[in-house]
């Protein structure tokens, strides 16, 4: 978020670096929403959102586009107000928490608002300030998110002079000054390259335990690697709230992964049909040259898909069962929904 979004309020008592869990951190659900509605008009952009995010907790926030997560993040930063419901953080109605509540909370968009021609540590330190951290207790908080976000070396450069990654980081930077006690992060990584990713994830991972982090991103992988639990959101509903490890569970029917010899679209297209048209399969999807096959029933599938590529005359280079990917699940969660990416 920008240095002069709403949540961004300064406070006259300055605050020492802190490591470690907060006390009562892991105690309730940090972040709850209760029936929450936003209509534009006609148009339902969330229809009913309840769900609780657990203190402590990296919590994964997914959905096609146009899912509604924007606009959820919008009521839970009190950027907007909801048509009806609530949403609370650390027990605070957001609407109506004043300045000591907001002082708990950091909102990252997806591209920060940062003063170009600053320098990155001068940047920290204005924000710094707007929180009301003064003096040596100032340089000290500054110096600690610099090097727990790499941004040591290069504290003096201007902001203009920053990679994508790097500013990235530096509103990561920005967004954690105040030691948040909640971070609400708007697709984070989602427009760096694979380094660039691997280090914001990597600053976030550390900050388990320590905040309790609201990530939307459609990248699933990242959810996999760093979320403890998650929700999927599609055209304004909430279809799963769980852990990760429980909705991995739920949902282990096998996946069974077809790779041609040679793709030729002529021979691939019909395959991909039949097998759809199966009453065992509960989603097809093609990507990277193989076919992945979700299927409700294993034993008749294994079978019947063999026969299938038979029939077809479509040689296989491998045909393998696996566990199903976050990306199976939201796939077949979305497909059995109606909605599309």
């Amino acid at each position: 978020m920008g240095v002069g979004d709403r949540l961004h309020q300064p406070h006259r008592a300055s605050r020492l670096p802190r490591r470690g869990p907060r006390r009562g951190l892991a105690m309730d659900a940090a972040i709850r929403c209760e029936g929450l509605v936003k209509r534009f008009g006609d148009f339902v952009a969330l229809d009913g959102l309840s769900l609780e995010v657990p203190a402590g907790t990296i919590f994964g926030f997914l959905g096609p586009n146009g899912a509604g997560k924007t606009t959820t993040i919008r009521l839970l930063t009190a950027l907007d107000a909801p048509t009806a419901g609530q949403a609370f953080i650390l027990g605070h109605d957001v609407q109506h928490g004043g300045p000591p509540f907001r002082r708990q909370i950091s909102h990252l968009d997806q591209n920060p608002g940062l003063y170009d021609w600053m320098t990155g540590r001068e940047l920290l330190e204005f924000v710094g300030g707007l929180f009301g951290i003064k003096g040596q207790d100032l340089k000290a908080r500054v110096d600690q998110v610099l090097e727990e976000t790499m941004l040591t070396a290069a504290a003096k450069r201007r902001v203009r002079g920053y990679s994508g990654g790097m500013r990235q980081r530096l509103g990561l930077a920005q967004a954690l000054v105040n030691e948040p006690d909640v971070l609400i992060l708007d697709e984070p990584a989602s427009s760096l390259d694979p380094a660039g990713r691997r280090d914001v994830l990597d600053i976030i991972a550390r900050m388990r335990g320590r905040s309790t982090i609201f990530m939307s991103t459609h990248i699933l992988a990242d959810v996999e690697r760093i979320c403890d639990a998650v929700a999927i959101l599609d055209e304004g509903k909430l279809l799963v709230e769980s852990s990760l490890h429980d909705l991995q569970e739920r949902y282990a029917r096998p996946v069974f992964i077809l790779e041609p010899e040679s793709w030729q679209e002529e021979k691939v297209a019909p395959l991909v049909e039949a097998i759809r048209q199966r009453p065992w399969s509960t989603g097809v999807r093609v990507e990277h040259g193989e076919i992945r096959v979700n299927v409700g029933t294993p034993q008749a599938a294994s079978v019947e898909l063999l026969s299938i590529v038979a029939e077809m005359g479509t040689p296989l280079a491998r045909f393998q069962r696996d566990r199903p990917s976050l990306e199976d699940i939201f796939l077949e969660l979305v497909d059995d929904n109606g909605g599309t990416e």
